[in-house]
């Protein structure tokens, strides 16, 4: 990967939905580099091309961060199991306080709640939680390159 591929991501991230021909013109390149450009980067696994919905106007209204707290050896059985849950939309294994950490995202407050007691909460090896309510996300923006 060199400076015009992260100039092609870049582009990307600000307008996930920006022309082949827009952002050659924007970087001085041939709209057919950028083709190829992209097509590697995908091919290889450097970026996907996804689209992310908004969980609110979806009629989600509950989204939040889970911390798990899990016993040494059951750290990757944990995480595959929050990871086929439907409610779950990414799980990061980590380092620090806790070993994992999901995002979810459900309908109602009451549903979060039952999803925790029910379902995080009776997979083999979790041995504590902590969740964090998402209050708002319009003011994310993406890591820079």
């Amino acid at each position: 990967m060199d400076q015009l591929d992260e100039k092609i991501i870049t582009i990307l991230k600000g307008d996930g939905r920006a022309s082949n021909a827009g952002i050659a013109r924007e970087v001085g390149v041939s709209e057919g580099t950028v083709r190829r450009r992209l097509k590697r980067l995908v091919k290889e696994d450097y970026i996907q091309i996804v689209a992310i919905p908004d969980a609110t106007k979806l009629g989600f209204e509950s989204q939040a961060l889970i911390g798990i707290q899990v016993q040494p050896d059951k750290i990757e059985e944990v995480a595959n199991s929050l990871s086929d849950l439907s409610e779950v939309n990414w799980v990061a294994m980590t380092t620090g306080t806790f070993d994992i950490f999901a995002w979810a995202t459900l309908r109602t407050a009451e549903a979060l709640g039952l999803f925790l007691r029910h379902q995080v909460g009776t997979i083999d090896g979790v041995r504590r939680s902590e969740t964090f309510v998402n209050l708002d996300n319009t003011r994310g923006q993406s890591a820079s390159i």
